[in-house]
């Protein structure tokens, strides 16, 4: 057992030994590409996405050409490096044509290498779903689905201002499977007057239909969220710990691995998209307030687009989609990694650090034995992993690799 004051006992890569600069990594980390949809059918009151209600019908063709000339934009950014993976996120995706759909992802393969077992997740809604619909956009390339399901309860749905019943979950799951060997289901727990027989009753339905991957959302009220302004009555904080132990004790006594904070997958059923966010890759973000992650020789910026869809339709057709981007400072790196890292159950290899940053990790050695002094991270043999303790207060956990403001 480590004692406090004594390092920890971890090989350092020659990759992060190099100076503390965020240039000249060792290689590009892996690309995904994200696309954002923004419309929805109604604005959830916790949702605080870049959503907006439709009224009328979707511009698809003016969106469509915006996406386009945003992506042929930013490829000199990324030219050559194969996209491993395409998230197709909202808002509402589902609510595109499939015609549409077909265009965009025609669009991506003609401008991008991406790889040819390429993983490419459309998020769907359950009222806004037919079969018809699902066996195009499988037919289109799209080959795993996320679901919003979110609960069972039809009473539990109304009150959170979702526009499909219980029946309707159901239905748009029997089609997703009928079509996807790779399906998630979106899950919400801690829900206004939610009682833990309730939450338990949602989970059983959900393994019922036996997905390869399941997220279990805490629901939080958000800022600027209609719950935020009011919020409904929800469980105390005791009950919704008690909730969250029921999720992590049924799922991973039924088989899914808790591989993060809130996700749950069979064996090889991990979402590879989002484990490149976790690792820190790289993704390029494309629509309205889309965000990217892009690494170079030189630097790691971040970027984000303009959210409004009108002014990103309107940035994108005179060349100017992109509302921000900046370099990421060598002391904001650490943070930057670790709030993605240590949400995996596992935790990263001491190696990946250097990796993705440029840095070496002895810059964050200090923090590294704090948090292992107050149970908050572990040293697994080649892995530095949070703790029980350290999931559950992630926050506290983060904190302390939080640049020095007097820096």
């Amino acid at each position: 057992m480590n004692r406090p004051g004594r390092t920890i006992p971890i090989a350092i890569s020659p990759a992060a030994t190099r100076s503390a600069v965020p240039s000249g990594l060792p290689a590009p980390p892996p690309l995904s590409l994200y696309v954002h949809i923004p419309w929805c059918v109604k604005k959830c009151p916790y949702c605080d996405f870049n959503s907006h209600e439709a009224k009328g019908a979707i511009p698809e063709a003016a969106y469509l050409a915006a996406l386009v000339a945003d992506l042929e934009a930013a490829l000199p950014q990324v030219w050559n490096r194969p996209v491993h993976s395409v998230f197709i996120g909202g808002g509402t995706p589902s609510l595109l044509s499939v015609a549409t759909l077909d265009a965009l992802l025609c669009a991506l393969r003609a401008r991008l290498p991406l790889a040819p077992d390429a993983e490419i997740t459309l998020e769907a809604n359950p009222g806004t779903v037919e079969a018809e619909k699902f066996a195009g956009f499988r037919a289109a390339g799209v080959n795993r689905v996320s679901l919003g399901i979110q609960s069972f309860d039809d009473a539990k749905l109304l009150a959170l201002g979702r526009i499909h019943d219980s029946r309707e979950a159901r239905r748009a799951i029997e089609l997703a499977l009928r079509h996807f060997d790779r399906v998630n289901l979106d899950l919400m727990y801690a829900l206004p007057r939610q009682t833990l027989e309730e939450a338990r009753s949602d989970l059983e339905t959900a393994l019922g239909f036996g997905t390869p991957h399941l997220s279990a959302y805490h629901l939080t009220l958000e800022p600027n969220t209609a719950f935020h302004h009011q919020p409904p009555p929800l469980p105390d904080d005791d009950l919704a710990a008690d909730m969250q132990d029921m999720v992590e004790d049924m799922l991973t006594g039924t088989g899914y691995e808790h591989y993060e904070t809130s996700a749950y997958a069979r064996p090889g059923q991990q979402c590879r998209h989002n484990l490149n966010y976790w690792t820190f890759g790289d993704y390029l973000g494309i629509g309205a307030g889309a965000h990217g992650k892009i690494s170079s020789a030189f630097d790691i910026r971040r970027e984000a687009r303009r959210r409004h869809p009108k002014d990103y339709l309107e940035g994108a057709a005179r060349g100017d989609a992109v509302a921000e981007r900046r370099v990421v400072d060598a002391k904001d790196l650490p943070f930057e990694f670790m709030m993605n890292a240590l949400r995996l159950t596992d935790g990263f290899a001491p190696g990946l650090f250097g990796e993705r940053t440029g840095l070496p990790l002895a810059c964050v050695q200090p923090q590294l034995l704090a948090a292992r002094d107050e149970g908050l991270l572990e040293v697994r043999g080649e892995r530095i992993a949070p703790t029980l303790r350290g999931r559950r207060f992630l926050n506290a956990l983060l904190r302390r690799f939080l640049p020095d403001p007097d820096d």
